[in-house]
């Protein structure tokens, strides 16, 4: 509780961040929330091994969200700063253990912030192909489905027919700029942010979750309902966001 305390005291100590110039392009909010917390870290010395606040108690003291923390955190993970041990802490590590030099440089989106985008894009993607989708094309879905559900028997991550099937379905609209757009959105899960919170909280469970979501969306398409597809894939991306919100601590 004393560290806690001492904690919260010391952030809301913190100044606000300054205003950026206009020509430059605003922070996200989560790397501003790492960078408060890293130079707290930094700057009053934690030893390795100490353990962090709770994310909530993070949260209430930055008046920030809990993504928005959970997202600083497995920023801060990836640098080299914490480890996230699930179901018993973030602990302060070793400086320069396991760090990536480049991390700190770098600003992609959010792993939560592009399940939103997905969500808005991809719900009208599905909408779109369900006016439009052919026997064939449906099968390629089925095709990729089957893919996911091989490589989640085999204990693997399912992402190259969870990619394959969001590609197949953009490609039904036949419109070049929407299968550019959700194929780059896609394949930011390769960024380390959304790589390391994937691998702390995606499980074997959630990936079948995520085969029955898939599923919806097919049936939806064989009775050509637009409004049934847009619903299962934004529900789709809604569930996705929910598995990966899940507290850390």
């Amino acid at each position: 509780m004393k560290l806690l305390v001492q904690w919260y005291d010391q952030i809301c100590m913190l100044k606000e961040p300054a205003m950026p110039d206009h020509a430059t392009e605003p922070k996200r909010l989560y790397r501003q929330v790492a960078g408060q917390l890293r130079a707290l870290i930094s700057r009053d010395g934690f030893v390795a091994g100490s353990r962090l606040p709770p994310e909530r108690q993070l949260a209430l003291a930055l008046k920030v969200s809990r993504p928005s923390v959970r997202e600083a955190l497995i920023a801060l993970e990836v640098e080299g700063w914490i480890e996230v041990r699930m179901g018993s802490g973030i602990y302060v590590r070793e400086r320069g253990s396991g760090a990536d030099a480049d991390a700190g440089q770098q600003d992609p989106p959010g792993p939560l912030e592009l399940l939103r985008a997905r969500a808005l894009v991809e719900g009208e993607v599905a909408a779109l192909a369900a006016g439009m989708a052919n026997r064939t094309q449906i099968a390629g879905l089925e095709d990729a489905v089957r893919q996911m559900e091989m490589a989640a028997a085999h204990g693997a991550a399912p992402l190259q027919g969870d990619r394959l099937f969001h590609l197949r379905l953009a490609r039904i609209t036949r419109n070049s700029t929407l299968v550019r757009v959700v194929t780059e959105l896609f394949d930011q899960r390769s960024n380390p942010l959304s790589s390391r919170l994937g691998e702390h909280l995606e499980r074997d469970a959630s990936w079948r979750q995520a085969v029955r979501e898939h599923r919806q969306v097919i049936l939806a398409l064989e009775c050509r309902d637009p409004a049934a597809a847009r619903t299962a894939m934004q529900r789709h991306m809604a569930r996705s966001h929910r598995r990966l919100s899940v507290r850390l601590d």
